[in-house]
């Protein structure tokens, strides 16, 4: 189901008629008229991170799979999937996947999880990357391919896909609420040198595998994004910037002990808003309940106190402390996933258990973009961004890629949900070879509807692979079970 008001991109069958539609939206966004190929595409320009020369501007975004092995192994499946991403021309891998750094903190029973036992597999499965895109392109040696390493917090299913096993930072009056969580999942201060130290311990396996880098991961609502909007947790760990920030430091403290040399970057929420449900009409609204509301929602990093707008004075605090410890690299994203999608990846459709957007796409789109180079315009050269949230862009995707990497507001451009539709769109663009429209991603939320209903993750409607497996017809069954429940034919 899709919200008919809202002109889809294919709408638009010029760049002159996309930027048409950001200017009635209000955008300022000015999107490049072609789409240029190698050399002089500002998308093929090399960069220098932590001394490492990574060849071109495009980023594959980390991502879960749900289809690893039930000891956190990868599966053929994210063997196919990891194989895409060396094909797809980046050079830059952010993390590849999330990886859960203890088993109290998988987001479902088959994320990938770094142990001794199965650490050989994954190391087998980097070399494969390496040697598929070197095969493909000539040299791996201007790649830059790292592990983020997470703990899911919040979002917690070890066991069991069904069953939520919750470790959060603080109590939240809205997110407790939605997700069942009470006073008793709050992780105690004693408890958290230990999840500190599997985070190093993982850094460790991923150093010796021969990852470049890792991401320890701040954002979407998981344990580490949630500690920084702990104003409310009292103690060493809530409250004040320092305390709320304690975490990150102790965990690249510890990583940089037990792994000297290997570099660390993040994954961080620029800023937070005010969870979502849908409306009577199933379009997205503000969850307010007693004194929280819009207007007064004192719980988002990043956010302005109103629930829905931005304040990034915090934010750039943050990025300061990441240059004081020496990370050079930040992927950037907003919000959450869980409770306010259409900030974090904005989408045409609702996934499952989501709701129909409450503005266009692009405007949740433009706003990330806008956000990443206020930062960028601060910060220069002194720390390396790289924007996310393009994929509703679709048709116009490499135009607003080339643009915003021509002007400094972002140093690299990722796709996510785009990779599993079109991992080559990266390489076709910089080959200047005909674009494959046909497998734009559409952002039907196939990829995330699946997993929700305990299925693997892929593209469905655009991959011939995942479309020929059982689990596709698995999930026409429970949408329309929904849309029946709707009262929608």
């Amino acid at each position: 189901m899709s919200d008919m008001t809202i002109p889809k991109i294919t709408s638009f069958k010029t760049p002159a008629q996309f930027r048409d539609h950001l200017r009635a939206l209000g955008q300022t966004l000015e999107p490049d008229e072609n789409i240029e190929s190698a050399p002089a595409s500002p998308m093929a320009r090399p960069i220098t991170v932590n001394g490492r020369a990574v060849g071109n501007r495009w980023c594959i975004l980390p991502m879960e799979g749900w289809d690893c092995e039930p000891d956190g192994a990868p599966s053929d499946l994210t063997r196919r999937r990891w194989r895409n991403f060396g094909i797809s021309g980046a050079k830059l891998l952010f993390g590849c996947e999330a990886c859960a750094v203890m088993e109290s903190g998988r987001s479902n029973t088959r994320q990938l999880m770094l142990t001794d036992a199965n650490a050989g597999r994954l190391g087998s499965l980097l070399d494969e990357v390496r040697a598929v895109h070197a095969q493909r392109f000539g040299s791996a040696s201007d790649t830059f391919i790292g592990l983020q390493l997470t703990h899911s917090g919040r979002y917690s299913h070890p066991h069991d896909d069904a069953k939520l096993e919750s470790v959060t930072a603080y109590a939240h009056p809205l997110l407790d609420e939605k997700f069942r969580s009470s006073q008793a999942n709050v992780i105690r201060d004693s408890d958290i040198p230990g999840v500190v130290k599997h985070f190093a311990a993982a850094a460790v396996l991923a150093q010796k595998l021969g990852f470049d880098f890792v991401d320890v991961k701040m954002a979407h609502g998981y344990l580490g994004h949630e500690f920084l909007s702990a104003f409310t947790r009292p103690g060493p760990y809530g409250g004040s910037f320092e305390n709320r920030t304690r975490f990150f430091r102790e965990v690249v403290a510890a990583i940089r002990e037990a792994a000297p040399g290997l570099p660390v970057a993040t994954r961080l929420s620029l800023f937070d808003c005010i969870p979502f449900e849908p409306g009577p009409d199933r379009r997205g609204i503000p969850m307010e309940r007693g004194e929280y509301k819009v207007g007064n929602y004192p719980f988002a990093f990043g956010g302005d106190g109103t629930g829905l707008g931005m304040d990034l004075t915090e934010t750039a605090r943050f990025l300061e402390l990441c240059i004081e410890l020496g990370i050079e690299l930040v992927c950037t994203t907003a919000c959450s996933p869980y409770y306010n999608p259409h900030f974090q990846r904005p989408a045409y459709f609702p996934v499952w258990d989501g709701y129909l957007p409450p503005e266009d796409p692009v405007v949740g789109a433009c706003r990330q973009i806008k956000a990443v180079a206020e930062l960028k315009k601060r910060f220069g050269d002194r720390i390396k961004l790289v924007g996310s949230g393009y994929s509703c862009l679709q048709e116009y995707l490499v135009n607003v890629a080339q643009k915003v990497v021509r002007d400094g507001m972002a140093d690299f451009v990722g796709i996510g949900r785009q990779a599993l539709a079109y991992p080559e769109l990266c390489a076709d663009s910089l080959a200047g070879a005909p674009m494959q429209w046909k497998k734009l991603c559409r952002t039907f939320g196939d990829c995330t509807t699946a997993p929700r209903n305990g299925l693997v993750s892929g593209c469905y409607p655009l991959d011939p692979f995942y479309r020929a497996r059982k689990e596709a017809e698995i999930l026409k069954e429970r949408k329309r079970e929904l849309a029946a429940r709707l009262g929608k034919k």
